[in-house]
């Protein structure tokens, strides 16, 4: 169990996060803000994140939307099939950096990530934000202002930024479910419960996780083509 440290912002009164490790099996919702690109790219650019939602931690703690995920290429090859690979190795809120280690659960296009806003009976200026219904990348509808469903069970809620839910094994795409340390709701903001993969990028393929050696490092490889990930992609990052 990571150990965490708390401290009280003197000018607000709220709780803040101060930790050497963000504990294992956190998953953090980000938006890509550098495209990676195998054919522009050199080994040690860097590339950095946003979190897109509130991530919970233990002791009403938590990460705040907006803090930076921030790491570096590791390899780019620009063979006949190229590979990049990227280590995502900091997280920066505010003046605080806490070291991490990440592997990619899951990664969906930009398209991806605008089509999981817009309600599933399409835009409708009559109706509250607060009444949508959205359906998640992965499949799972979302109730804008209440629960989060899979089929007919109910796996979360939704909250301001996204939803919370306990995440989902999935054995096709070799994603875990909540690890035993780790079963709090996971803020997986517009993914699914069991969101697992690469959805909706051409002739990209997940070659490394992260999740084994080498732990933290995710490798893409193209079939066709420079890798190509563009800024504005969703992902899902798990703490090792």
């Amino acid at each position: 169990m990571a150990r965490i440290v708390f401290v009280i912002a003197l000018l607000t009164g709220t709780m803040l996060w101060a930790q050497e490790r963000i504990p294992e099996g956190t998953i953090l919702p980000v938006e890509l803000r550098t495209s990676l690109r195998s054919h522009k790219m050199s080994a040690g650019d860097v590339v950095k994140a946003r979190v897109m939602q509130d991530v919970p931690l233990e002791g009403h703690s938590k990460i705040h939307a907006g803090a930076m995920i921030v790491g570096r290429v590791s390899e780019v090859a620009p063979a006949a099939e190229p590979v990049l690979a990227v280590r995502f190795d900091k997280l920066v809120e505010g003046k605080r950096s806490t070291p991490i280690t990440t592997s990619l659960r899951a990664l969906a296009s930009p398209m991806d990530v605008e089509d999981a806003q817009i309600p599933t009976s399409g835009p409708d200026r009559g109706t509250s934000e607060a009444d949508w219904v959205t359906e998640q990348i992965g499949g799972e509808i979302r109730y804008h202002g209440s629960v989060v469903t899979h089929g007919r069970d109910v796996v979360g809620n939704s909250v301001a930024e996204g939803v919370l839910v306990q995440a989902s094994a999935n054995p096709h795409g070799r994603c875990e479910g909540e690890m035993q340390h780790n079963e709090s709701p996971q803020a997986m903001w517009l993914f699914s419960s069991d969101a697992c993969g690469i959805y909706d990028v051409p002739h990209l393929r997940l070659m490394h996780s992260g999740r084994t050696d080498p732990v933290g490092e995710i490798r893409f490889r193209s079939s066709r083509g420079p890798v190509n990930i563009s800024a504005g992609s969703g992902m899902l990052l798990t703490v090792r």
